[in-house]
């Protein structure tokens, strides 16, 4: 599993104009070829009527699947120029379709690589992109005596609080980067003095958005 790793914050649309031309970016995550291939004909069967649906994906750790198709635009003037924005950009397992509706301009080869560009690079910065960090959840069991301390001193730290449990003990789940399970575990044991019940949980990844 990669220590990090940029993806789009979530599944959503974004339209521009071009030449009286319609271009509407499609974009959304996807974890497998089947899944960038569903969210394709998705569009397509959406969007019959347009005069072109061209499509890009990445996905992989080490990007090994990679997909560029121009669906009937001159060679190479669609679906490359969408994949190397999304490769640009340091984007992993994303798939961008691109809708076009023809305004009666035609806008040459170099024209229609940089509205497919732009296209997918604007609708990559209207939904946004979040930073996937891989994450341990260290569980913390203490007293509720001891919450109000440990809660305040955690929401100052470097780490950060995905959820409180109100047991008969309280527990307090915390995301720790794996190379800190050590210096967390210390430092609450020293911060609870020594009457805390710490041990870890799954390993998962923490999303935080990219300004």
């Amino acid at each position: 599993m990669l220590h990090s790793y940029f993806t789009v914050k979530a599944a959503g649309e974004h339209e521009i104009e071009i030449q009286r031309s319609q271009f509407i970016a499609h974009i959304q995550r996807a974890t497998s070829e089947e899944e960038a291939q569903a969210f394709i004909q998705k569009i397509k069967k959406e969007h019959g009527n347009a005069n072109h649906n061209c499509s890009a994906y990445l996905i992989g750790e080490n990007d090994q699947i990679q997909k560029a198709n121009d669906d009937g635009e001159p060679s190479g003037t669609a679906g490359v120029p969408m994949l190397e924005v999304l490769k640009k950009k340091h984007l992993k397992d994303t798939v961008v379709v691109v809708t076009r509706y023809f305004g009666g301009i035609k806008l040459g080869a170099g024209g229609l690589i940089r509205a497919y560009g732009k296209a997918t690079s604007e609708g990559i910065d209207h939904i946004g992109v979040v930073e996937r960090k891989l994450m341990r959840v260290m569980h913390t069991k203490i007293e509720y005596t001891m919450l109000g301390k440990v809660e305040n001193e955690l929401r100052a730290s470097i780490y950060t609080i995905k959820d409180i449990h109100y047991l008969e003990d309280v527990e307090v789940e915390a995301y720790v980067e794996e190379g800190s399970k050590t210096a967390f575990t210390d430092w609450m044991t020293e911060l609870t003095n020594g009457k805390a019940n710490i041990t870890e949980g799954i390993v998962t990844y923490l999303e935080e958005d990219v300004v």
